[in-house]
């Protein structure tokens, strides 16, 4: 989490420039936090009791009022963030895909996961009761806005769509980074909204570091989602352990992203790996959580010099804020100060212009060192920097994957065929480590879809069995609940004989499609 400098409001800074943008805006104080939850808890049976294509029309609702206010959103998420009109447009078109996306799955209804076992009074060894089973929303979400998509993990990003297909109302925390565009986005949804039919309380937004806190510890909240560092996840994650009754919290916290690159690799293609390298780690000033930022070559790779050259080609934009380049140049400065660690890069000016500018950092190290020294090397650095990790032998590589940390990616550039031994046991031992599995591609780009898996084991987050990316991110804000023996009149429409919404079901062990 990030506090603002004024105590009270959170103030937009434009990075490029480090000058104040728009008006302050106030933090949220206790008392309409409280009033903000509550209403959320009475909003909650509401939502849970309208049918999927109520669900649908307002995730819908919310992606056309986006579009609507495009030119306008765009405009104020640029002054505030400096990510430049063309990577926001994508961004924005992401997000309304992604709403789009989850209005469709919810019409569908396999998210329900409807499964119905009739009575069978000759089962052995005892007869078995009437079982009806489906997912129910969990109850009211709150959502921690992420800094580096001020869209796609902000206000309306991935984990809102989420809670709002599953039927949960969401409460959301502005990340202060971006307060003039959280604000008017928090306004556009509840317009879109209240339009659409959905009952008051279903969505809101609340501002304020002191706010946060006490959200995810507000006795009506049910889950969370997050997005973020690993200390302000960490520090929610405990809090929301902590309650008198613990919810669960679903965060991303922080990614290496490895990637192993093999000597057939290097042998075929290495051109493609430097340019596709140093395009990844400078992607967005190296503000990605799939950035790469460990990368194991061959010893005598021989592209020092080619990497330096693709490096001074990148034309970086401003850091997001302050608090992300005082902690880069933190980060790289401890790794780069650990014995055994080389950069391959000039030394960069001290001054670096106007804003918060920092300069691309590649360094080297060999894998022993890397093994030896693992607790102060395998930490993330959060701007465009990477590791190199150079191996000797298979031995070494290895074992040097035998340290890593959990992260949402690894990726693995090899020749599969000449190689077939080698990349069958690195693939096994990354399924150990990552989410998701690349071949002879980069982790940066995160396709929303029913297929994909954004999360990984500890501390790239806090649940590793989910996703916060995809149509099964919804999973995280629904609660399996069987109902045994019911009277169809007290029965959910869904889980009545005559299926009114015509959902995809499993009756008796056989999956039906509506």
């Amino acid at each position: 989490m990030d506090q603002a400098g004024d105590e009270g409001v959170d103030q937009g800074i434009d990075p490029r420039t480090g000058a104040p943008v728009g008006a302050p805006v106030p933090h949220t104080g206790p008392a309409a936090l409280d009033a903000t939850c509550r209403a959320a808890a009475g909003a909650a049976p509401v939502l849970a009791a309208r049918p999927p294509h109520d669900r649908a029309a307002w995730l819908r609702a919310i992606a056309t009022t986006l579009g609507d206010h495009a030119d306008e959103l765009i405009a104020l998420a640029d002054a505030e963030t400096g990510l430049g009109p063309t990577r926001l447009t994508g961004e924005l078109a992401r997000t309304r895909g992604q709403l789009e996306l989850f209005a469709d799955a919810v019409t569908e209804g396999a998210i329900l996961e409807v499964v119905i076992d009739p009575a069978d009074p000759d089962a052995k060894p005892v007869p078995r009761p009437d079982l009806r089973r489906m997912l129910l929303p969990i109850g009211p979400v709150a959502v921690y806005a992420a800094s580096n998509f001020p869209f796609a993990f902000s206000i309306a990003g991935g984990d809102t769509a989420s809670a709002l297909a599953a039927g949960a109302p969401v409460v959301v925390k502005a990340h202060p980074g971006h307060p003039g565009l959280a604000a008017r986005c928090g306004q556009l949804i509840v317009d879109a909204l209240a339009a659409a039919g959905a009952p008051a309380g279903t969505f809101a937004v609340v501002h304020g570091f002191a706010a946060g806190e006490a959200l995810v510890q507000h006795p009506a909240i049910a889950a969370a989602g997050f997005t973020g560092s690993v200390a302000g996840g960490r520090a929610l994650f405990d809090l929301a352990a902590a309650r008198p009754d613990p919810i669960p919290f679903y965060g991303e916290l922080g990614s290496l992203n490895p990637v192993v690159v093999t000597a057939g690799a290097l042998a075929t293609r290495a051109n493609e790996i430097v340019s596709g390298l140093v395009g990844s780690f400078t992607l967005g000033t190296g503000q990605f959580c799939t950035k790469p930022g460990l990368v194991f070559l061959p010893a005598g790779h021989g592209l020092a010099d080619q990497l330096r050259a693709a490096v001074a080609e990148v034309e970086l934009g401003p850091v997001l804020n302050a608090k992300i380049e005082q902690g880069f140049e933190q980060a790289v400065g401890e790794v780069a100060a650990v014995p055994g660690v080389r950069s391959l890069l000039p030394e960069p000016p001290g001054e670096t212009g106007p804003g918060h500018r920092v300069a691309a950092r590649l360094l080297a190290v060999d894998a022993p060192t890397l093994v030896e020294r693992s607790e102060q090397l395998l930490s993330e650095c959060f701007g465009p920097a990477a590791l190199l990790v150079e191996y000797a032998n298979e031995e070494q590589l290895l074992a040097g994957l035998a340290v890593l940390p959990g992260s949402l990616t690894a990726a693995v550039h090899a020749d599969a065929d000449a190689e077939p031994e080698l990349v069958h046991t690195v693939v096994d031992r990354l399924n150990w480590v990552a989410g998701r599995i690349i071949f002879d591609g980069w982790p940066t780009g995160v396709a929303v879809s029913w297929a994909m898996q954004h999360g990984g084991p500890w501390p790239a987050t806090t649940h590793s069995g989910h996703t916060s990316v995809g149509v099964t991110a919804v999973r995280r804000f629904q609660r399996p609940v069987v109902y045994q023996n019911t009277p169809a009149q007290l029965l959910p429409l869904a889980l009545r004989d005559e299926n009114p919404f015509g959902l995809p079901r499993r009756v008796a062990g056989v999956l039906t499609l509506g």
